[in-house]
């Protein structure tokens, strides 16, 4: 794709905020018309900010926003590694998870509800509604986790254009994955986020993690224990202060992921250890959210959602979750590895006590918020996710309008689904043109796949009974799916023709490598 496209900023200055577009990001809090963010580090850490919202008719004046009533509101709760199993209304005999559960009974839960195979280029989907290897990074480079490009469009950019408030409470891990060296201008306040008090990356040692507020590093080391109460503090204090303006909390917990932490009130608690304690202080703070929107008297203009951004990590034994009934976890393209639990709730809006079995992932999220807001898509790119706004009313007929689900492991394609066919696509048990993947899943489940393998996961949802000798026009079709994802998107040995590139650097030197002659 052209280097020449619009690209954020010319995104937001089209949509009518060019001084939004050209906003420092160390102006976050300015914009968010909160404080200074002066006093002690400690002092600073351990209370949460004050937020203060602009009067409705300076805001209006402002952004030329319609009246708050006419938009609603949006809460992404998104949990770091928890297992599709690990919440009592996904059948968790261990963990007790009463107000998540309440919440799956006022709203609907879905059970074929996708993100990515690990915490970076999970949060790149959710955020871009793109396959993570289509997205630009910056200098073109190749990683794991990737450095999400300045021109890339959010949905807290497509929010922001129509005068949402927007607010970022926790790990980010889109500037770098590394507590020392992290772009500063990638983190939430260059990426249309007013505000931001949370990690740069994941919480993987409890010495190094710095915790920040747009920017500035207030504390180091980061007192886990308390950190999923102190997210919650914050994001309560942003939704108190602009309840008379629409606004998208996003609140991406630390956990949990490894290192773990809970509060005096939990910790020991649970009958599933120290993780079930983390999973138990969460649904208490879930709970403590939902109970704030209410008292605000905003339940029925707002959407929460809460999801996971990755299946369990195995190799973390009892610090890890389950995915139980799935097959894989973390880092594979197994459905443990990927599908993950999601319940969305909205009084009103969205139907009470369902369960949606229709696929869709965190990238129609972008989409659909941006149709609920009345905000524009960019016209310049491919967006892979799609408008659900009509599935997740439970209008009639409303499908997920997911042709195919594509199971990407970093640069590599390794399966797709097409309703309730998946297709394993032929692989090497260990791919010599991808990071040791397998040493993170059980060994049961790293195996070389010499033929297409074909499961039916609605009779066979664990992947265990292999039925493309039966269904060879189906294996044919889901071939094709695969070849043309490849092409459009990319493989380990391919550029995708709708990927990415803003930078002069060089594109895909990795697939290079690896490229049939």
């Amino acid at each position: 794709m052209s280097t020449g496209q619009l690209g954020r900023r010319g995104f937001l200055a089209a949509a009518g905020l060019a001084l939004a577009a050209a906003r420092a990001p160390g102006a976050a809090d300015a914009a968010a018309g909160g404080g200074s963010t002066g006093g002690s580090a400690s002092s600073a850490a351990s209370e949460p900010h004050t937020i203060r919202a602009a009067k409705p008719a300076a805001r209006a004046a402002a952004t030329g926003a319609p009246d708050r009533g006419r938009k609603p509101n949006f809460i992404i709760i998104y949990t770091d590694d928890q297992g599709y199993n690990d919440l009592g209304c996904y059948g968790s005999p261990l963990i007790a998870t009463p107000r998540i559960d309440r919440m799956a009974a006022e709203g609907t839960r879905f059970t074929s509800f996708y993100a990515q195979t690990v915490c970076g280029p999970s949060r790149a989907a959710l955020m871009t509604g793109c396959y993570p290897l289509r997205v630009a990074t910056k200098g073109n480079r190749v990683e794991i986790h990737p450095r999400l490009h300045s021109k890339e469009v959010t949905i807290a950019d497509l929010l922001k254009s129509v005068g949402y408030a927007t607010a970022a409470f926790g790990k980010w891990d889109l500037a770098g994955h590394s507590n020392n060296g992290y772009e500063p201008e990638l983190l939430p306040g260059g990426q249309g986020f007013d505000y931001h008090f949370g990690t740069p990356t994941s919480n993987d040692s409890r010495k190094g993690t710095p915790l920040l507020r747009n920017g500035e590093i207030i504390e180091r080391p980061t007192d886990f224990d308390t950190l999923t109460q102190r997210y919650t503090d914050e994001a309560i204090a942003f939704i108190t202060a602009n309840r008379d303006r629409p606004f998208f909390a996003y609140i991406p917990h630390s956990m949990p992921h490894t290192e773990l932490g809970a509060s005096p009130k939990f910790r020991g608690t649970s009958k599933r250890g120290l993780y079930g304690d983390v999973i138990e202080e969460i649904d208490w703070n879930v709970g403590r959210l939902l109970d704030a929107v209410k008292a605000l008297g905003l339940e029925e203009t707002t959407y929460v959602i809460f999801a996971s951004d990755n299946g369990p990590w195995h190799k973390k034994g009892e610090h890890g979750g389950s995915a139980a009934p799935l097959r894989g976890a973390k880092t594979s393209a197994w459905e443990g590895g990927l599908r993950v639990p999601c319940i969305m709730r909205a009084p009103g809006r969205i139907p009470a006590g369902r369960v949606c079995d229709e696929i869709a992932c965190t990238m129609d999220l972008l989409p659909t918020l941006a149709a609920l807001a009345g905000a524009k898509l960019p016209t310049d790119r491919v967006i892979d996710g799609h408008d659900i706004t009509g599935l997740i009313g439970g209008k009639a007929g409303a499908a997920g309008g997911t042709e195919a689900f594509y199971y990407y492991v970093h640069t590599h394609l390794q399966a797709v689904r097409s309703g309730r066919w998946k297709l394993h696509l032929p692989r090497p048990a260990q791919p010599p043109w991808g990071f040791n993947w397998p040493k993170f899943v059980d060994p049961a489940d790293v195996i070389n796949i010499a033929v297409p393998l074909l499961y039916d996961l609605d009779a066979d949802i664990g992947e265990r009974q292999d039925v493309a000798g039966e269904h060879p026009d189906v294996v044919k079709r889901l071939l094709a799916l695969a070849e043309k994802a490849r092409d459009d998107i990319g493989d380990y040995n391919r550029i995708g023709r709708n990927a990415r590139f803003f930078d002069p650097q060089p594109r895909r030197p990795d697939a290079a490598k690896w490229v049939r002659t």
